[in-house]
């Protein structure tokens, strides 16, 4: 039985992959850095961004919206010629 990673060796990951209703949709989730990774951290959270999906994240801004509507993550991509209305995929 292999032990759980330490959280801090864990790191948001942020991407763009194939799929969704516009062509491509973001995707996220908790893991280690991989070497060609370029690495950021704000207010506090560190994350990894593949080279891959770097192209398509530049400028974007993440917000995480815990209000009465509980929506989770914001996503504003300067680079999406358009988005779907569930915000989560784009062209």
């Amino acid at each position: 039985m292999q032990k759980e990673q330490a959280a801090e060796d864990r790191f948001l990951r942020v991407l763009v992959e194939s799929g969704g209703c516009s062509g491509f949709q973001y995707g996220m989730s908790f893991e280690a850095p991989k070497p060609d990774d370029e690495r950021y951290e704000s207010e506090g959270v560190a994350m990894v961004v593949d080279p891959g999906s770097a192209a398509y994240l530049s400028g974007t801004r993440i917000d995480f919206d815990d209000g009465l509507q509980g929506k989770g993550f914001e996503i504003q991509n300067p680079n999406a010629q358009s988005t779907c209305g569930c915000g989560k995929s784009f062209s």
